[in-house]
């Protein structure tokens, strides 16, 4: 079936799935495989619970005209998604980089919304198959569209870009992570800055930070819009974060419930994008203001006489260095940091790990709980910090009399579940 008739297909509802345990209802199953799935075992089933269609590249036992055999599902879905980016024709805005993209996403939806009706991804569905579902959820109504784009590996980005299109792109920050994928920081800037090389050769336009250098200096040449500095487009002031970080746009004070200095760009950039496309100052400070983080980035928790913040979503080497200079430099007397392992972070993890232990001795959180393999294996000669192997293994002998009226930050990659300790401590 040529793409064209697909999207005839389509356009009846307006909704795809690839997950049979979700509302099916008229939509179109695409039967997407991986190393431990093959969604063509559950194309029937598809149709059983509602879905008008099932697309598949593998033959069924039984015929079914609402069976659509193609040569690979998931180039179909990138394809039809493709198509339809190009029917609907509205700005679309992607962004991208090491750290932050998810909250940045979040906090630019919350402000184009008070204008437009702006469709997002959602969570963070940004690879190869979470992009095209993206775009394929905007309906006719939709008026601008935001699209977060993840890579662990180069070429993913420039590859995405394709898929999208977008009129505009934002790349968050340069850090050391998925060093396993890209190899080295260098390999990071590369991969992300495919977004910058896609907006070129189309002659787009980027949202720059114009206090990152290498924003600056990678996006030379080409259509951009600047933000943060003093000179630039839109210059965004940095009063505080103890804990809730504070800003000064236009004479306009903007009081968030986002923690940690790091925030701070996060908000500038929606603020940026929201003047670009015409959103008011009173609905900017309205849509920043009311937004409340969730899925365990950076939420504040009271639990019995503590203070916490849950930040257990994702980490590595420089979202765990701002997370724990944002703790040394909130206000409390007693500071606790519970840290979890880093993942790919590749052969420079262990020495990556030492360097966090270090600056954890030098500064003035009072204790530290170090736990997993990682962080197990090195050698530290500090009475206030602990190691532990595991949760398990914290949860037995963690010493419970240090948590009391604390501030504790929890941080650790995804694979940690570090949250976990928020039923015992």
């Amino acid at each position: 079936m040529e793409i064209k008739e697909l999207y005839i297909l389509y356009k009846k509802s307006y909704k795809v799935t690839t997950d049979t345990r979700l509302q099916l209802n008229n939509s179109i199953f695409f039967a997407l495989k991986g190393d431990n799935f093959n969604g063509n075992l559950y194309a029937k089933k598809a149709l059983e619970k509602g879905a008008g269609f099932a697309v598949i590249d593998e033959e069924q036992d039984e015929t079914d005209n609402r069976f659509i055999l193609v040569k690979n599902v998931l180039q179909t879905l990138q394809n039809l998604a493709t198509y339809h980016r190009q029917c609907v024709d509205i700005p679309i805005i992607a962004l991208t980089g090491s750290n932050g993209k998810t909250t940045t996403k979040e906090l630019i939806n919350a402000v184009l919304k008070q204008k437009f009706n702006c469709t997002a991804t959602k969570g963070n569905l940004n690879n190869h198959i979470g992009v095209p579902l993206t775009l394929l959820s905007m309906k006719p109504d939709t008026e601008i569209g935001v699209v977060e784009m993840g890579a662990n590996h180069k070429g993913e980005i420039a590859n995405l870009c394709e898929i999208a299109q977008p009129d505009f792109g934002y790349i968050t920050n340069f850090g050391k992570v998925h060093l396993e994928g890209f190899g080295s920081l260098k390999g990071v800037i590369q991969a992300k800055t495919e977004m910058y090389a896609y907006l070129r050769k189309e002659n787009k336009m980027a949202f720059i930070n114009a206090e990152d250098e290498i924003q600056v200096e990678k996006s030379k040449g080409m259509k951009n819009v600047n933000f943060c500095s003093k000179n630039s487009d839109y210059p965004v002031e940095f009063i505080g974060a103890d804990p809730y970080v504070k800003i000064v746009f236009e004479n306009m004070v903007l009081q968030s419930k986002l923690i940690g200095k790091y925030n701070y760009l996060n908000i500038a950039t929606a603020i940026a994008i929201g003047k670009y496309f015409g959103v008011s100052n009173t609905q900017i400070k309205e849509a920043i203001e009311e937004y409340v983080p969730s899925n365990n980035r950076s939420q504040i928790i009271i639990k019995g006489s503590n203070e916490i913040i849950l930040d257990a979503y994702n980490a590595n080497p420089e979202s765990m260095k701002v997370a724990i200079e944002n703790l040394s430099q909130i206000s409390a007397k007693n500071k606790v940091a519970i840290l979890g392992d880093m993942y790919e972070v590749g052969e420079s993890s262990l020495e990556e790990h030492q360097k966090l232990v270090q600056m954890l001795s030098n500064s003035d959180i009072r204790t530290t709980y170090l736990i997993g393999d990682q962080f197990s294996e090195i050698l530290i000669n500090d009475e206030n910090i602990y190691q532990y192997k595991n949760i398990e293994d914290f949860r037995k002998n963690m010493d419970r009399s240090k948590l009391k009226q604390a501030m504790i930050l929890i941080k650790a990659s995804r694979g940690m579940a570090l949250e976990r300790v928020l039923d015992f401590i």
